[in-house]
């Protein structure tokens, strides 16, 4: 049986199949209900039926957006242009209906495009309606794109809905908009389309479609630097207020929602200084208390048409009769390594939003959101972790106990000996010329045994053949194991390289220096019993030293807890009271 055909896989493995990096798969598990259960391994290491992720993988199309994305037999092609699907003897392929025309996987999307994608999914399926054969463009839904240059969310709106819509959009640039009808014509077949020509907030080419447009779907142009506040002064699509003059987003996001029918729908990418600029805040919080702002959606970095910038997604919907008070649904994706883990399909929305991890969404009741600057940032109201509870500080502390227990009953207690102790020293060049060691220079490769003099005054050690082997070394010197103990030499040079002056920029004796420290000259199982006893004190010097970087991480996140109401600020302190007595008189002492 070959590695390929194994009946259970790993994480790693399933990560290697379906094309993405681990923290993708992690993802899946944690997003997707349906995703396969672990069927053996371990807690930290679980393995999965290999039958069951590739059925998964079928079922969700993640393997073909990702694994086999733009995979053909001549090798892997990136196809930017979907008009080459279009040519062909007799042009037969531009007969075909949109749904027949060849699917692009995500891994073939640029940010835009998928950019594009997401913000398509989040639109209802109320959006569109039956359409009878012999009725015409006029009783079609609306879908609007009034900033829309070459028709990427257009596209987006036709691949999802077909001709059950109308698409409609206007672009100030001349050379774009035709690019955009051009666009529309060769990848729409059959969809009924307007482009427009103008400045859409000056000269609104769209206007027929006030009130009426059953979705908006809008990426304003990020470089406006203002916006013609002056000559719109009186415009009546600011519902919400006249923006300042740099807050063109502002002017937009009230452009789109101008458009819509009573529960129609507009999905728009703003930047993070709309969601926080004081100078906007009586518009977010008019949006915020008329109960059309529905959902924020913080996505991954370099997600938009611009590169590296941040996009947050607002959803607003119109109202049809009394508001809709309903808390604000704040959604943090930002984290995701993966910009093709966010979900694109309508859904996928939905499981996100019933799934409500409150690591990754968060429902804001209006009258918080109001309490304050009306920040919109997501980031602000989702945890990233799973707040502890105080039995899980009480856990914690009782498991510090027990381990600071432990280490006390581990501390050793060295015996005094008979008889003066008086040795008889040798140098490590005596040692050197009697062929026991060699001194090496920093850049030889060390091996585990081997004595590491190292930099910055660091104590010797003995390498341990890994990669922290290769921090910090000055000199590595070989020691022949039948003749030396290397925690010997380590012990004794750790005191005697001490006393000798160091005089270069690495904190570190030189090999002539090396040559001179000496050693106590004793057999080899002498050696072995001081090495011994040191390397005991090392471990338990390692052991204090994670144990005293955990209580650091307790004692911050216990004040954590008190700061956010978890914990009560009544605390008791359990201890011996010999113990404890004991411990006072010798604090003193000190």
């Amino acid at each position: 049986m070959t590695p390929d055909e194994h009946d259970e896989l790993t994480a790693a493995a399933i990560a290697r199949l379906a094309g993405v990096g681990r923290a993708a798969v992690a993802n899946w598990r944690r997003r997707y209900p349906g995703f396969p259960k672990p069927v053996g391994g371990s807690q930290h290491s679980p393995t999965f039926s290999r039958v069951e992720v590739e059925a998964w993988l079928k079922e969700t199309g993640k393997g073909d957006q990702l694994a086999t994305a733009g995979r053909t037999d001549t090798g892997t092609q990136r196809i930017d242009d979907l008009s080459v699907f279009l040519s062909g003897p007799g042009d037969e392929r531009m007969r075909r209906a949109p749904e027949q025309l060849p699917e692009r996987s995500i891994a073939d999307l640029t940010s835009g495009q998928l950019l594009a994608k997401i913000m398509v999914s989040l639109l209802p399926r109320s959006t569109t309606a039956v359409r009878p054969a012999t009725a015409d463009d006029a009783g079609v839904p609306a879908v609007l794109d009034p900033a829309c240059s070459d028709a990427t969310l257009l596209m987006a709106v036709a691949d999802r809905f077909g001709d059950s819509v109308k698409l409609a959009g206007q672009e100030i640039q001349e050379s774009a908009a035709a690019v955009a009808a051009l666009n529309l014509r060769s990848n729409c077949l059959g969809v009924p389309y307007e482009i427009y020509t103008g400045d859409s907030l000056l000269d609104n080419q769209l206007n027929m479609y006030l009130g009426a447009a059953a979705a908006v779907v809008c990426e304003p142009p990020f470089d406006m630097p203002q916006w013609p506040s002056i000559e719109l002064t009186t415009d009546p699509r600011w519902e919400f207020g006249i923006p300042a003059p740099r807050d063109s987003e502002l002017a937009w996001v009230q452009h789109c929602y101008a458009h819509l029918r009573p529960r129609g729908v507009a999905v728009i990418a703003v930047t993070p200084r709309t969601c926080i600029q004081p100078s906007g805040q009586h518009i977010r919080a008019a949006l915020v208390r008329s109960g059309a702002l529905r959902d924020v959606i913080a996505l991954p970095k370099g997600m938009g048409s611009v590169p590296d910038t941040d996009v947050y997604l607002w959803v607003l919907q119109r109202p049809y009769g009394a508001p809709d008070h309903r808390a604000v649904r704040m959604v943090d994706l930002s984290r995701l390594g993966d910009a093709a883990d966010v979900p694109h399909e309508f859904a996928a929305w939905q499981r996100l939003f019933d799934d409500a991890d409150p690591t990754i969404s968060h429902a804001i009741p209006r009258l918080e959101l109001l309490d304050g600057d009306v920040n919109l940032l997501p980031s602000r109201y989702v945890t990233t972790h799973i707040e502890a509870s105080a039995d899980d500080f009480a856990r914690v502390t009782s498991r510090l106990q027990a381990l600071y227990a432990r280490v006390g009953q581990g501390l050793p207690q060295f015996t005094t000996p008979m008889a003066p102790t008086r040795h008889s020293y040798v140098t490590l060049g005596e040692l050197e010329r009697a062929g026991a060691l060699t001194i090496r220079s920093r850049d030889a490769t060390p091996r585990a045994g081997d004595l590491l003099v190292r930099t910055l005054g660091r104590p010797p050690a003995v390498a341990t053949g890994t990669a922290d082997d290769d921090t910090g070394v000055a000199q590595v010197v070989e020691i022949d194991p039948t003749r030396l103990d290397a925690h010997f030499l380590a012990t004794f040079l750790r005191t005697d390289a001490n006393v000798l002056p160091v005089a270069n920029t690495l904190g570190a004796l030189n090999r002539d220096d090396l040559r001179r420290c000496r050693v106590p000259r004793l057999s080899l199982p002498e050696q072995r019993r001081y090495g011994d006893a040191f390397r005991y004190l090392q471990q338990l010097e390692g052991v204090l030293a994670g144990l005293a970087k955990a209580s650091a991480h307790v004692i911050d996140q216990t004040v954590h807890g008190l700061t956010t109401g978890v914990l009560a600020p009544d605390f008791t302190v359990m201890k011996n009271t010999d113990d404890a007595n004991e411990a006072d008189e010798e604090t003193r002492d000190l």
